[in-house]
């Protein structure tokens, strides 16, 4: 609270507000709870679905085939066969959004259900909804802060505000004085955890008005953009609609006035076009092969809550990273120490006496304790103490143990002001001890100028590398000694100091250059102090010669237009706002950038939701950045995040093959259609067949196209770029041969089997090309499957496409022998020399393909040499 808010503040008397007046207040500023946004109702989700390009090309084959077989008595074939498979893409899309956003339930729950307040001069329990402005709580250990408040008193009162600013270390509160403005560490903040100490504060802002509120509404306004795979294959269908339609216009012209067809036989022409260039299953095969890598992730403990973000984590250029709990361990620990005799050395060395005595020290005068419950780590105490446990631990010492040899007497707790902490135990019959710990600066040690100026220089050094500094020193007393803190804190020893961070996690290192080798930018966001950050940085390799570092303060002062100039050149930003972080991610995105945003805590939450692929972490992050994310890490480890990006890819590689497995059969059908009622030949192809080959033939060996496994080189390439078209790296030249091949294949079988074999035939002819389209695009799908030569090996590396390649090859055999089948779909029985030119004209575009494929790669063997 400023100056200014000060003028207006009245400090509710010690006996609270009166009930009355607490009801009145409740009516006119409303519950203390979160509001949430309106959920999309469901025909919004529907339309969503429906409203890109190619399911707008089947609602219109749909109307105009059930405007047939209304008006023309045509059939209903068409209209239930394009209808279903428009059902079945909106019902799976459904399905993989039926996990709502749980982002502001998550912040509901960390709103208390009860909370201690102090009315009409009595502490009463009441629910934490009904707290208002200028209520009177009543704070301890182990309470959770209902709503932002300014401390009134304070005992020692120590606040986890992690959740909020991502910094590890519990914040000191002290009491506000009625001339000043309460700064940060007189006021509290609703989320936040009360980890020691005792103290009332009075509320000054409930719900949404709050912190936590203020979140809650960046989540209500945070909206996520299209994946770069949906921009890609909207892209995609505009230009198969556009040359759909362009041919659809020709053919109706033709149709009517160069042949005298009548409309309906026109318009039944015109349906068989829209369905020929829609890749009907495209949207399911895409579904399944990210369902599909869902899987394989859960299994390598990474969670998807959105589906899409499968292939977007493995096209991501920027890893914005928080630190705590994410890149370090979330546990503070002794990394190095010092004592007079010994001078500097790391925690894990081996112990003298002089860092005996030290650890001894320290342990004795520490509160903190760990427990594992079922395999889980337990504490219990401040995270600077928990390092002197954890301490112990690595040389097989327990606070217990200690306390056996000098059993404790006294304590002067840790005070803020004083800055340090005191306890007296007894040592035998004789003797106490008096051990002292705190900042270096404030103790009491009796010392010379030379000894003074080396434990200096320890501090400084420890100061430097971003550790936090702990001295201890002790003084041996007579047994009859009074237990009089002012007189015994006094001429103390020097037993040494200590360095503690929270280190990062090991297998860190290993992850930032894998990331680097991929092509992408590890950045660090961390709302914890700008040297630690630095240090932590420029260890794990994030921070690198010429990259920045920037602070919260900083950032403030960019535009955003300059934030977006320089933001390739900052690595790190410490001391950040929830606001920053998305202005952060925005602004990468801004560049064009796909970034990945990691975090834990609920300041975490509206970046994570903002980012294209939001991380969170599963065992150390709150249920708010769980809800908010795309992707949970069940482990917490982030060399998890590069064995998603190497599955996207994967999944990425994958979907590519889908597209050229059915795309190249879709324009070569419509070549085929427009060839063929240019040359005064009719519709080579019913609406049914095709249907037929597009979502049988092509979509289910299609399906099995998502268990491929990567390509070796996937993860030594740049990320792929959000401008980059799909027909980009080969694939574009691969279809339009796939094309060209299957158009000139089918006009000729056509042709031969309409005119060569036979006088005038057209059913024949009609029966052959739906045989050779339907089993040649199966077969030739081994040609795309797999970037290298053909092998006996990669034939049989995956059984179930071989499979569903049988049974698909089956059914279409079946149509055309059955009797039944056949009148339905419009074929009919072929003599024994017609399937002889079938069986041949099958193999021929997987023999084109493997031919082109060769071509390709003596291509890149010479540009290699020649570089």
């Amino acid at each position: 609270m400023s100056k200014k808010q000060m003028k207006n503040f009245i400090r509710t008397p010690k006996s609270g507000l009166s009930q009355v007046t607490a009801t009145q207040r409740l009516a006119e500023v409303g519950a203390n709870e979160l509001v949430a946004s309106r959920p999309m109702p469901l025909w919004r989700k529907v339309w969503q679905h429906l409203r890109d390009v190619s399911s707008l090309v089947l609602l219109f084959a749909v109307g105009l085939a059930s405007y047939m077989a209304i008006a023309h008595d045509g059939g209903w074939t068409k209209s239930i066969v394009i209808g279903s498979i428009l059902v079945i893409n909106v019902a799976i899309g459904l399905y993989q959004e039926a996990s709502a956003e749980k982002a502001l339930a998550a912040l509901k729950s960390m709103s208390l259900p009860t909370a201690t307040v102090r009315r009409d001069d009595v502490a009463q329990t009441v629910a934490a909804k009904d707290i208002v402005p200028a209520d009177l709580v009543l704070l301890k250990a182990g309470d959770q802060v209902p709503a932002d408040a300014v401390v009134l008193t304070s005992t020692n009162l120590a606040i986890d505000e992690a959740v909020l600013t991502g910094e590890s270390v519990p914040v000191n509160k002290l009491a506000m004085t009625d001339l000043d403005g309460a700064n940060d560490d007189q006021q509290v903040f609703a989320g936040t955890a009360v980890t020691a100490g005792t103290g009332v504060i009075q509320v000054t802002t409930t719900g949404m008005a709050t912190e936590l509120g203020q979140i809650a509404g960046l989540l209500n306004q945070t909206k996520r953009r299209a994946t770069p795979l949906q921009g890609r294959l909207n892209r995609l269908s505009g230009w198969l609609t556009a040359f759909a339609v362009t041919g659809g216009l020709v053919i109706f012209a033709l149709s009517v006035w160069a042949q005298n067809q009548g409309i309906a036989d026109s318009l039944m022409i015109g349906i068989s076009l829209a369905v020929a260039a829609v890749p009907e299953t495209l949207p399911i095969i895409v579904t399944i092969s990210l369902a599909h890598g869902v899987k394989r992730m859960a299994k390598r403990h990474a969670i998807m809550r959105r589906v899409s973000a499968v292939e977007t984590i493995g096209g991501v250029d920027v890893i914005a990273s928080d630190k705590t709990g994410t890149l370090t361990q979330n546990k503070m620990t002794i990394t190095k120490f010092w004592t007079p005799s010994t001078g500097v050395a790391a925690a894990d060395a081996a112990l003298t006496p002089a860092s005996r005595d030290l650890m001894r020290y320290l342990g004795l005068a520490t509160n903190a304790e760990i427990q594992h419950v079922a395999g889980t780590e337990q504490t219990v105490g401040d995270p600077t103490e928990l390092s002197i446990v954890r301490w112990l631990a690595q040389h097989e010492l327990t606070r217990d143990d200690l306390e056996v040899d000098a059993p404790r007497l006294a304590e002067d707790p840790f005070d803020s002001t004083k800055k340090m902490m005191a306890t007296v135990h007894q040592l035998n019959d004789r003797e106490k001890l008096v051990i002292v710990k705190g900042a270096l600066d404030r103790l009491p040690v009796d010392q010379t100028a030379a000894s003074y100026a080396a434990a200096k220089r320890a501090h400084d050094q420890f100061g430097a590398a971003a550790l936090r500094v702990l001295a201890v020193g002790y003084r041996i007393v007579p047994t009859e000694t009074d237990l009089a803190w002012a007189s015994l804190l006094t001429d103390l020893t020097l037993a040494g100091i200590v360095g503690i961070i929270d280190p990062p996690r090991p297998e860190v290192y290993a992850a930032i250059q894998a990331a680097k080798d991929a092509g992408i930018q590890p950045v660090m966001i961390t709302g914890d102090h700008l040297v630690t950050a630095t240090a932590i940085a420029k260890d794990i390799g994030i921070l690198n010669a010429g990259q920045q570092v920037i602070s919260g303060a900083e950032l403030n002062r960019l535009s955003d237009q300059d934030l977006t100039a320089r933001i390739k050149d900052i690595a790190v930003y410490a001391r950040v706002s929830p606001q920053d972080k998305i202005r952060i991610v925005q602004a990468w995105q801004a560049t064009g950038a796909t970034v990945a945003m990691t975090g834990d805590g609920v300041n975490d939450a509206p970046a994570l939701k903002s980012a294209d692929v939001g991380i969170a972490m599963g065992i150390t992050g709150t249920e708010v950045s769980k809800g908010a994310a795309d992707m949970i890490l069940t482990d917490d480890n982030f060399a998890t995040i590069m064995t998603a990006v190497k599955e996207g890819r994967t999944v990425y590689q994958n979907i590519l093959k889908a597209v050229e497995f059915l795309v190249g059969v879709n324009f070569a059908q419509i070549f085929l259609m427009v060839g063929a009622v240019m040359f005064g030949w009719g519709a080579p192809l019913l609406a049914e067949q095709l249907l037929i080959i597009n979502v049988l033939a092509d979509g289910i060996p299609g399906f099995y196209l998502s268990r491929e496994p990567g390509e070796a080189v996937a993860m030594q390439q740049p990320p792929i770029s959000n401008e980059e078209s799909l027909l980009a790296r080969g694939l574009g030249q691969r279809l339009a041969v796939r094309a060209v091949t299957f158009t000139l294949l089918t006009l000729g079988v056509y042709a031969l089997g309409r005119f060569g074999l036979t006088t005038n035939q057209a059913p024949v002819g009609m029966t052959m090309v739906f045989m050779v389209l339907a089993i040649g695009s199966m077969i030739d799908i081994y040609a795309i499957k797999d970037r290298q030569p053909l092998t006996w090996a990669s034939l049989r590396r995956n059984p179930r496409l071989n499979r569903a390649l049988l049974a698909g090859i089956l059914v279409v055999l079946a149509l055309g022998l059955v009797p039944g089948l056949q009148s339905w779909f419009g074929l009919v029985n072929l003599a024994g020399l017609n399937w002889l030119i079938i069986l041949v004209a099958v193999f021929v575009p997987t023999m084109v393909l493997e031919l082109n494929k060769r071509r390709q790669q003596r291509q890149v063997t010479v540009a290699e040499l020649t570089e």
